[in-house]
């Protein structure tokens, strides 16, 4: 038995998790840093095939499964926690540090299980460490937090019903491609979605996430979502109802993110956004599109924990976020600015960044199957990525009027996280072989052809011109949106009470009515016993020939006997 199955690649986060709850100054910094990187080691040394196979109640549960896939998404699960613990390093609250490693170990535990039962077992550990990152924060986090674990423990109740039923229906609980054909496998797909962040629950995103510190949201930004998009594409490659889960992701994220004012709610619509691209690519199905979600995923990570360290690095600085608060700040913080004009090209898929070599390809793979409606729809997404995130987000926070605030930008460690990710983009997108050499599944690409450059370039130029044609409409002012959470925040405790108010009322009325019917009844039989014989006073000879006569009675009774 090797090493590496005697060392999931989660157990280096969880101890480093354990260690941190103990540790303090730059014991427990040097614990951040070195736990995720001891993790990557053990990703690249976990070998392919099933290890660390144990029985449970009949069924034989895989801890460990490596392979191409497990592997690409264990690497930037590893490579998002170190950046994540490095800009987290002036964080205060050791409950999100702590919790922050959990929910990466939970991360990778699920992109190494090799069985549903584990799978589920580190989703719900990855939920209940998320949730804690939301509420470290404090406030307003509180509420949002229970939201966010309520629709989590939601999909994790759909999960874990699905997983029964397959069981039962197969006899094991091997986690490989299935397709949503039975209803155990529906509500397994149903549990998976629910963290992409697909309708109709998709809210819970951009609700909670903003509620959490300034580095929680950055952590938060990369790992449940990817996860699911990991298992989507382990357990239902193909399945075309992920198509048009996709494309509505794609379109939601675009509308809200348009209409919001807080720089990191458009950020977090942003996630569902890109999300739906991934999904959609998931459910085309072709090794093509395969690799494109998979790519894609790799990148988003890395591009949006970006753009979200540079609005936290904003945050940090002034404590605002609110776009209307915002504007003129690349004057003193010109790094905080590059770098997150860098994410936002990034997202935007502008050549040499590494979003135009991977979103590309789920695109080309719609146009290579024919399926025109979604590479048109997929390439309007990809401009009303360019309005939201790729010029709102720097132009507000940056470029708008100025403000009058003039903080510097953040400290070293914040400013060596952004630096790493931005080189990160930019490499992957100059040198996509890089990437494509480890893709998970077989097939070929060129992005640099000039089709695709002249094809992109002219999406952006009027995604742009756009933009500032409608600056004026698009220019934010102090209000809230409206998202689907309302009926379940607003609406559903409204109705609850008012439901309340009316089975109350309607008790009140039946019991006063019952109360009078027995105090009726009972007036009844108290008259009816005050004016009977026996309850009249009587004499007391009257009272001794009743007596007499009972004796007699009883005496012949027992005489016949």
């Amino acid at each position: 038995m090797t090493a590496s199955v005697l060392l999931p690649p989660a157990l280096a986060l969880f101890l480093g998790a354990a260690f941190m709850t103990v540790a303090h100054g730059r014991l427990r910094a040097a614990v951040m840093l070195l736990a995720p990187l001891a993790a990557l080691a053990l990703v690249w040394q976990t070998p392919d095939g099933n290890a660390g196979i144990s029985g449970f109640l009949g069924y034989d549960l895989v801890l460990v499964r490596g392979d191409r896939l497990s592997r690409w998404f264990g690497t930037v699960f590893a490579l998002m926690a170190f950046a994540g613990g490095l800009f987290a390093l002036n964080q205060e609250s050791r409950l999100e540090a702590v919790a922050a490693q959990v929910y990466a170990g939970g991360a990778l535990g699920v992109v190494f299980a090799g069985d549903l039962l584990t799978t589920f077992v580190f989703w719900e550990i990855m939920a209940l460490a998320s949730t804690a990152v939301v509420w470290s924060a404090g406030g307003a986090s509180r509420a949002a937090g229970l939201r966010y674990l309520l629709i989590h423990l939601l999909g994790g109740v759909l999960l874990m019903v699905g997983l029964a039923g397959e069981a039962q229906a197969t006899g094991n609980l091997a986690f490989n491609a299935m397709t949503p054909d039975t209803p155990a496998r529906w509500l397994i797909l149903a549990g998976f979605l629910i963290n992409a962040g697909a309708p109709p629950l998709s809210a819970w995103l951009p609700d909670a996430y903003p509620q959490s510190s300034y580095s929680g949201m950055v952590v938060l930004s990369a790992f449940t979502t990817k996860t699911a998009v990991y298992v989507l594409l382990r357990g239902f490659p193909g399945a075309e109802i992920l198509i048009w889960v996709g494309l509505y992701m794609v379109f939601y994220g675009i509308v809200y993110a348009i209409l919001e004012n807080d720089m990191r709610r458009i950020l977090a619509y942003s996630i569902v956004n890109q999300v739906g691209f991934m999904v959609a690519g998931i459910g085309i199905g072709t090794e093509l599109a395969l690799n494109g979600a998979a790519s894609h995923a790799f990148a988003h990570i890395i591009y949006k924990a970006l753009l979200l360290m540079s609005a936290g690095s904003v945050l940090y600085m002034t404590g605002k976020s609110k776009c209307t608060e915002l504007g003129g700040l690349f004057r003193s913080m010109p790094l905080t600015a590059v770098c997150g004009i860098v994410g936002a090209l990034a997202i935007s898929a502008f050549p040499f960044t590494s979003g135009f070599v991977t979103k590309s390809m789920i695109s080309d793979a719609a146009g290579q199957e024919k399926l025109m409606l979604v590479w048109i729809l997929l390439a309007a997404g990809s401009a009303g990525v360019f309005l939201h995130a790729g010029i709102k987000f720097p132009w507000f926070v940056f470029f708008q009027r100025d403000s009058g605030l003039r903080p510097p930008d953040p400290p070293l460690n914040m400013r060596a996280a952004m630096v790493l990710f931005s080189f990160l983009c930019i490499l992957l997108g100059v040198a996509p072989g890089l990437l494509y050499r480890w893709l998970p599944f077989t097939s070929t690409y060129e992005p640099y052809t000039a089709d695709h450059v002249v094809t992109q370039l002219q999406l952006l130029l009027f995604s742009g011109l756009a933009f500032f044609m409608l600056l004026g409409v698009l220019r934010r002012t102090p209000t809230v949106t409206l998202d689907i959470d309302w009926f379940y925040r607003r609406l559903g405790p409204a109705a609850a009470a008012a439901l309340g108010k009316i089975i109350g009322s309607a008790w009140k009325n039946t019991a006063g009515a019952t109360g009078q019917a027995t105090a009726d009844i009972g007036g009844l039989i108290g008259r009816v016993a005050r004016e009977s014989v026996l309850a009249r006073a009587q004499a007391s000879g009257t009272m001794a020939l009743f007596a007499v006569l009972m004796l007699a009675v009883y005496l012949v009774v027992e005489f016949v006997r």
